[in-house]
């Protein structure tokens, strides 16, 4: 087996540094021993763009958020599944992942990053989630899944209080879409208190099951 190189580490906010990895043509993105990502494992992170976006088709010009940039699965399959009048807001917390993937990720990203439809900010994706923002939809993958792991911080966005702002920065109709590694009961039930219509999908690919809650606001 070749041997896995370190390329680069990022520090966060409230201690612990993300690594990036290469073994062979395969890139990984840890915290600790934990992976977050790897690039041979893509298929829920793509899930949780095509399955919102898909909601969105009769939509001439949806405008979506996508938290965390990552290795740029989300962000690609959105941009595939939507068309050319789409606005798509990408923010990304660690500087050092942006910085990544213009470097040794480029050929991930390919020119996904010069799309005429995506802003790409370096920000806490809460700045954006503010009543009134307007979104059609709100993708999260930002942990590995309804808890704060790459930041304390983030454990805000899952409570009711986080919620309810998502839901108030959704127009009506809007869909909030999270990333899950593992189902999460509690989570899904307070998705619905929220006042959300909640369908979990399950995602299996290479031997693993992941969870995608579509948490749609009512129209009304």
């Amino acid at each position: 087996m070749k041997p896995r190189i370190l390329l680069a580490t990022a520090p966060l906010p409230d201690g612990g540094q993300l690594q990036l990895f290469k073994r062979d043509t395969e890139f990984s993105i840890t915290l600790g021993n934990i992976e977050l990502m790897n690039s041979r494992l893509s298929k829920s992170e793509e899930a949780l763009a095509t399955l919102a976006c898909e909601k969105l088709a009769g939509l001439p010009a949806p405008r979506i958020l996508i938290g965390g940039l990552g290795m740029g699965f989300t962000l690609r399959a959105a941009l595939r599944t939507l068309g050319p009048r789409a606005r798509i807001d990408v923010a990304e917390l660690v500087p050092e992942v942006v910085a990544w993937a213009g470097g040794p990720l480029a050929d991930l990203f390919g020119n996904s990053l010069s799309d005429p439809r995506l802003s790409l900010a370096v920000a806490d994706v809460a700045e954006f989630i503010q009543p009134g923002a307007g979104y059609d939809a709100i993708l999260l993958d930002v942990d590995n899944g309804p808890e704060g792991l790459v930041q304390d911080a983030n454990n805000a966005l899952y409570q009711r209080r986080g919620l309810l702002d998502a839901r108030d920065a959704l127009k009506p109709g809007g869909i909030l879409a999270v990333w899950s590694i593992t189902p999460d009961s509690p989570f899904t039930n307070r998705l619905k208190r929220a006042g959300f219509a909640v369908e979990e999908q399950v995602i299996r690919a290479h031997g693993t099951r992941h969870v995608v809650w579509l948490a749609t606001k009512a129209r009304g």
